[in-house]
């Protein structure tokens, strides 16, 4: 089972059986309040109608369509769409099947822009420490997680390096919203434009708010400065929102909240509301022009998977992306915010609670360390939670990660703050 203790699963099995809206139903009755929207990317509850509609019409009309020298009317409909949300500039749309591969498609194209333009060179990428990137090859070796790193270390891409992270427990603990320290971080990437040249860097790969390491929020001023760094040395700028697009801060994508505009977005999970898989890497006309015109006849760009754009994939984001338009979701975190902020901030007095933290729709409780025994206490939290309380959470190392559908209720709000204040006061 995928990032799953198989003998601890085997032991005491978690198994759903059905959905609806706010919850989950696990195979022996019992109704799970979601807490995590799947995982992150069930934006607008579950088995909306719309959507489940919008599949079986076109399961029913074309199954499949080959997106090799071929395409289909619903595809573009949907990069359309996409395009019309996003930050202005952001204008071409590469579909994949997840955020793995729009990662990856995204180094791809990275490396095609800079060789179209004549800097064959620049193929080096810079990550995050504690960045999450999907678990292609290329989003393993950009990403900062150690774990995901380890059996795999000798056959990652070489020309990598990272920055720092932004979490700062002793300077921003119990922020609210963005911290107040931390903006000089993203002058690290100064110092390894200095050790490697300007000249040899093709991109920089961010999280704007790195969500499977635990909700680390970058501090007020830190983005725009990276944007600057690398607007002087050449360098594009991938913001990977996967998490962060389709209205988990309370606008269409963190790049609108954050105001900084990146050249590129990797973006998946919200798209369809997670009802079929899809990715989707989005690029600037620049990038799109530069890589196209280079090259006068036949294919400009050798990168593509078997069902990128799939008319099912592509059914269900249209009918995803009209309801969240109906239901106004991509802005409806914001209306939500201070009463999320609120009830997530009454933690802070809870036992083993070390720090909470919230941006839009999303949060981190961060859990004392029991025994120096790295996330037991949040681990034992999460079976607790779900056998006990009814409520889906999700954890890494010993913080518990919130991101609920962006349909909850503040009634259900207070719920899910108050079943996992209980969760985590009955561990030792």
């Amino acid at each position: 089972m995928p990032f799953t203790a198989n003998k601890a699963f085997k032991a005491r099995p978690r198994l759903l059986a059905s959905a609806k809206d706010m919850h989950y139903v696990s195979d022996d009755g019992r109704r799970i309040l979601d807490g995590t929207a799947g995982l992150w990317c069930v934006n607008a509850g579950h088995c909306r109608a719309p959507i489940v509609d919008a599949i079986a019409k076109a399961a029913g009309t074309l199954d499949f369509a080959p997106g090799f020298q071929m395409g289909h009317p619903a595809s573009f409909a949907l990069a359309r769409k996409v395009v019309e949300i996003l930050p202005t500039g952001l204008e071409h749309v590469f579909f994949s099947n997840s955020g793995s591969e729009a990662v990856d498609s995204a180094l791809k194209i990275a490396l095609a822009y800079h060789q179209s333009r004549g800097e064959k060179q620049r193929t080096r990428f810079i990550g995050r420490e504690r960045g999450y990137h999907g678990v292609g090859f290329g989003g393993i070796s950009v990403g900062g997680i150690a774990p995901n790193k380890a059996a795999f270390s000798s056959q990652l891409l070489p020309a990598v390096d990272h920055i720092p992270h932004t979490h700062d427990l002793a300077k921003n603990a119990f922020s609210k919203g963005m911290p107040a320290h931390g903006a000089s971080l993203a002058d690290a990437l100064e110092a390894v434009v200095a050790k490697h040249g300007a000249e040899t860097i093709a991109a920089v790969i961010v999280e704007p708010v790195a969500g499977s390491t635990g909700v680390l929020i970058p501090p007020v001023g830190y983005l725009e400065r990276l944007r600057a760094i690398c607007d002087r040395h050449g360098i594009l700028l991938i913001f990977d929102e996967v998490i962060t697009g389709f209205g988990r801060l309370g606008t269409p994508f963190a790049a609108q909240y954050f105001n900084v505009m990146p050249d590129m977005i990797t973006l998946a999970k919200g798209i369809t509301n997670a009802a079929v898989p899809m990715g989707a890497t989005v690029v600037t006309g620049k990038i799109y022009d530069t890589v196209v015109n280079a090259t006068e006849r036949g294919i400009e760009f050798f990168h593509g998977y078997t069902y990128s754009g799939h008319p099912l994939a592509s059914a269900a984001g249209l009918a995803t992306l009209q309801l969240y338009a109906d239901e106004q979701l991509l802005t409806r975190a914001a209306t939500m915010a201070p009463v999320w902020e609120q009830a997530v901030h009454s933690l802070r007095d809870a036992k083993h609670v070390i720090d909470v933290r919230n941006l839009g729709l999303v949060a981190g409780i961060e859990l004392a360390t029991r025994d120096g025994v790295l996330g037991a206490r949040a681990y034992d939290a999460f079976v607790d939670a779900f056998f006990n309380e009814g409520v889906l959470i999700r954890t890494t190392g010993d913080i518990i990660a919130l991101s609920p559908p962006l349909i909850i209720s503040e009634e259900q709000i207070w719920e899910l703050v108050g079943k996992v204040k209980r969760a985590v006061e009955r561990q030792v």
